[in-house]
C-alpha cells in the first residue's frame, strides 16, 4: 500500500477530531468512526473483503478486552471504596499529614511506590490518586496540577515495576531478560523523575500553610465525619490490594477482592443497606450535600461510570485494527525507517513512532507492539542490543498515551480523575522528559549499548525466530 492511501484515513480522522473536539468540544466518538469508515473503504479498494475487514476491527477490539475488564473492575472499586469510606479516609487523614507546599512532591512519590508495588498505573491512579485529587482541590491546588503529578508517579511507578504488563510486554517482544531492561531504563527513568520531583518542589512553593484555608479544610473534614465512619483500619483495604499484588496474584482477582472489601466496609461499617452498597456498585455513590466539593469529589465511580470510557475503547481499536491488520500502518512505518540512519536517528525515530501509534490507534499496547516488531531488525542490522529497542518503546510508548485524549489512557483518566489531557499535560513531566532523554541518548550514544557477535547471533535467533 502506498503512503498516500495509508495517510488518508489518518487525515481524514485528525482533521475530523480536530473540529468535534476542539470547536464544537463533542466527544471523541464520531471522528473515530468517521476515520474507521474511510480506512475501510481504502481496505476495500486495497483488494480486502468486508468480511476481511470486519475480521480487523474485532481483532482489534481483542486487544483491547484486557483493558476493558480493568476499566470495568475499576470503575466498581471507585464506587466499593467511596461507599465504604475507604476514600473518604484516605483523605481525611491526607489533610492532617500533607504539608500544602509539598503536596505534588508527596503525591508523586505516594504514586510511585504503590505502581511500583502493584505494576499498575490504572489502579494507582483510580485508588490513590482518586484521593490525591480529593486532598489536593481541598487545598486549592489546581486540578491540571495534581493530576499530572498523580500520572508522573503512577507511571514511573508502572514502568519500573517487574509486574507492569507494559514491562513484560516491551522486554518479551524484544527478546530481552526483564531485568536487564528494568536496569536499563534507570538511566533514562530516574533523570525524568528527578527533573519531575525538582520542579514540582518549585511549582508547590506557592501553595504555603498561608495560602491553605483552614475554614475550608476544616468545611470538608466535617462534612466527611458527618457522611462517612472514618477510621483508619479502613486503610487496610487498599494496603490489602497492594499486597495482593505485590505477591504476584494478578491484577483482576486483586481488584475483585478490593471491591469485595468494600462492598463489605459499606455495609457492615458504614451502616448503609444491601440495595445501596449494590446499588453504589452499578450506579456510583450519591450523596447529597450543600458543600459543592464534596459531592464533586464523592458522587462518581460505579460501572455505568465506566461506560463511556468502554465505548471509547471499542471505537478507537476498530480504527487501530482495520489501520494495523490491512499494513496501512506498516506503510507509514517503512517511509520513516528509510531516514533512520544512525543511532541517533533509529532511536528518535523509534521514540516518535510510538508515539504516533499512540495518536492514531489509541492503545499503548500497540505502540509497543507494532513499533517493536517492525524496528527490531534495524537494530540487530546496527549491532544495537535489542534493550535499547525495550527501553525506547517504554519511553516513547508507555508514557506519552497519556497526551492522546482519545487513546485508552486519556480516556481512563479523564474518567477516574475528571481532568482533561490539556489541563494536566504541562504537569505529567516525567511523561513528556523521558522520550526527550531517550532521544539525547542516541544521539551521544551515552548508555547506548552494542551488541558482540555471540550477542548478536544469540539476540537474531530468539526475536527474530
Amino acid at each position: 500500500m502506498s503512503i498516500g492511501w495509508a495517510l488518508l484515513p489518518l487525515v481524514f480522522m485528525i482533521v475530523s477530531m480536530f473540529g468535534a473536539v476542539y470547536f464544537f468540544e463533542l466527544a471523541p466518538h464520531i471522528p473515530l468512526m468517521i476515520g474507521t469508515a474511510i480506512a475501510a473503504l481504502v481496505a476495500y479498494h486495497h483488494g480486502f473483503s468486508w468480511e476481511e475487514i470486519e475480521e480487523m476491527m474485532y481483532k482489534g477490539i481483542k486487544l483491547a478486552l484486557p483493558a476493558i475488564i480493568i476499566i470495568i473492575l475499576v470503575g466498581l472499586v471507585i464506587g466499593a471504596w467511596i461507599g465504604g469510606g475507604v476514600v473518604a479516609t484516605m483523605i481525611y487523614y491526607g489533610l492532617k499529614i500533607i504539608t500544602p507546599s509539598l503536596f505534588l512532591v508527596t503525591i508523586c512519590v505516594i504514586c510511585g511506590i504503590v505502581a511500583l508495588a502493584i505494576g499498575s498505573s490504572w489502579s494507582t491512579m483510580a485508588t490513590v490518586g482518586v484521593a490525591g485529587m480529593g486532598i489536593g482541590l481541598s487545598m486549592d491546588i489546581p486540578a491540571g496540577m495534581i493530576a499530572g503529578a498523580v500520572i508522573s508517579g503512577s507511571y514511573f511507578g508502572d514502568k519500573m515495576s517487574p509486574l507492569s504488563d507494559t514491562t513484560n510486554l516491551a522486554a518479551g517482544l524484544t527478546g530481552t531478560d526483564l531485568f536487564d531492561h528494568i536496569k536499563h531504563m534507570f538511566y533514562t527513568t530516574i533523570p525524568g523523575l528527578i527533573i519531575a520531583l525538582i520542579t514540582y518542589f518549585f511549582i508547590g512553593r506557592q501553595f504555603s500553610s498561608g495560602h491553605l484555608d483552614v475554614k475550608k479544610i476544616d468545611a470538608i473534614s466535617s462534612g466527611m465525619t458527618t457522611q462517612f465512619y472514618i477510621t483508619p483500619w479502613l486503610l487496610l483495604i487498599p494496603v490489602v490490594v497492594i499486597l495482593l499484588v505485590a505477591f504476584k496474584v494478578p491484577a483482576v482477582p486483586a481488584l475483585v477482592v478490593g471491591i469485595l472489601l468494600g462492598f463489605a466496609a459499606q455495609i457492615w461499617v458504614q451502616g448503609d443497606s444491601l440495595f445501596n452498597a449494590a446499588s453504589t456498585l452499578q450506579q456510583g455513590y450519591q450523596m447529597k450535600s450543600d458543600n459543592k466539593l464534596l459531592t464533586e469529589l464523592f458522587n462518581k465511580g460505579g460501572l455505568e461510570s465506566m461506560f463511556f470510557t468502554i465505548s471509547m475503547t471499542i471505537v478507537a481499536m476498530t480504527f487501530g485494527g482495520i489501520l494495523e491488520y490491512s499494513g496501512m500502518l506498516t506503510a507509514i512505518i517503512r517511509v520513516i525507517l528509510k531516514v533512520a540512519r544512525n543511532t541517533g536517528s533509529l532511536i528518535a525515530t523509534t521514540v516518535l513512532s510510538c508515539f504516533a501509534t499512540n495518536a492514531t490507534c489509541s492503545e499503548q499496547y500497540i505502540s509497543i507492539v507494532v513499533p517493536s516488531r517492525m524496528y527490531i531488525k534495524a537494530y540487530l542490522d546496527k549491532d544495537l542490543h535489542p534493550k535499547n529497542l525495550s527501553r525506547a518503546l517504554e519511553d516513547g510508548g508507555t508514557l506519552t498515551s497519556v497526551f492522546i485524549p482519545w487513546n485508552t489512557c486519556g480516556v481512563f483518566i479523564l474518567a477516574t480523575l475528571g481532568v482533561q489531557a490539556y489541563e494536566y499535560g504541562p504537569y505529567a513531566i516525567l511523561n513528556y522528559v523521558i522520550p526527550f532523554i531517550s532521544i539525547i541518548y542516541g544521539y551521544t550514544g551515552f548508555k547506548i549499548v552494542k551488541m558482540t557477535d555471540e550477542e548478536k547471533t544469540y539476540y537474531t535467533q530468539k526475536a527474530l525466530g
